[in-house]
């Protein structure tokens, strides 16, 4: 039997995680999906996320009480950093995406949306894929077409470029490391090496630079 992908909602609205959780079952035809978990804020969701088991996906609120989504996608990217963040919010303005985007969120969808484009999302990103709304993809272009201008000023070398087709997968430094035949220190270098010269600053960023680049296909 296949193993359900574990779902948390954190959102300090209780109306609205009980109807996102009737629309995850609604389109869930083939019972991919199990709710895990629901926390009020970022501070409950880091009670939940003490002992496993843990989620694959997070839907995120932004704008919570006490801890709020940046704060909480934080602290997961420093305790929790295989759990996948899909953002799901009202705010779309360009500084709430960027720096969402920036921190390595997965997926930036807004409230208002449709079960089919929820589902979209979902099997995007339990795939290991990213997921934008219309207003965060726009956003994203703007950013990548700054990151393609940084990129045309530099060199890469044959190493360099299959290393980013690497990032760009959900393997960890270390399985890159063996799949290239050199040793973590050399991949560390490789990384941050990339990271002066596209001026980027996570793994992310790295793999939609490898996407926009036809370094890899998602």
């Amino acid at each position: 039997m296949m193993n359900k992908i574990q779902i948390a909602l954190v959102d300090d609205h209780n109306l609205f995680r009980k109807g996102l959780i009737k629309l995850i079952n609604m389109g869930d035809t083939q019972q991919k999906y199990h709710i895990l978990f629901e926390a009020d804020h970022g501070n409950h969701l880091k009670e939940k996320m003490v002992t496993p088991p843990f989620p694959d996906i997070i839907l995120m609120d932004i704008d919570m009480p006490e801890v709020d989504g940046f704060e909480a996608v934080e602290w997961l990217q420093r305790t929790h950093g295989d759990v996948k963040v899909l953002v799901m919010t009202m705010l779309e303005s360009e500084t709430a995406i960027l720096r969402m985007l920036r921190m390595g969120v997965r997926g930036y969808i807004h409230k208002d949306i449709e079960v089919e484009e929820l589902h979209a999302a979902l099997e995007t990103i339990a795939a290991n894929g990213f997921y934008y709304s219309e207003a965060a993809s726009e956003v994203l272009h703007q950013n990548l077409n700054g990151l393609e201008r940084a990129g045309d000023a530099v060199h890469l070398s044959e190493n360099e470029r299959e290393f980013i087709k690497w990032v760009a997968t959900d393997m960890t430094y270390q399985q890159i490391a063996d799949k290239m035949n050199l040793s973590v220190k050399t991949i560390d270098g490789y990384r941050e090496a990339l990271f002066r010269k596209l001026h980027v600053r996570t793994r992310v960023t790295l793999a939609l630079y490898a996407v926009k680049h036809g370094l890899v296909e998602l």
